[in-house]
């Protein structure tokens, strides 16, 4: 399963729950929950973390729009909207946390 998260940590518990509730998959960060994917984040720890159990992309596009895009986690995946598509039909379910 494909679990994606768009919104920001900071100011949303998505991920969270994600982390709490998700049994295993894959999750991908876009938008503004791409910031839990950078070094030095609040949340770096805890998708540090997460990476045991999933595996965890970013995309890359709204990386770097926030100007972050060399700031992201070791171990973090960054993929294109061309990826996006890709792990989403690779997917046979794709849950978004609101």
């Amino acid at each position: 399963m494909l679990h994606i998260i768009n919104q920001s940590p900071l100011s949303n518990s998505s991920l969270e729950s994600c982390l709490s509730v998700a049994q295993g998959g894959e999750i991908l960060l876009i938008e503004d929950a791409v910031y839990a994917a950078t070094t030095g984040s609040a949340f770096e720890s805890k998708i540090i973390e997460a990476m045991k159990r999933f595996k965890v992309y970013v995309l890359q596009p709204d990386l770097e729009a926030r100007g972050l895009a060399d700031r992201a986690i070791a171990g973090v995946s960054p993929v294109d909207y061309s990826g996006f598509v890709d792990l989403a039909a690779n997917n046979q379910n794709c849950q978004s946390w609101l």
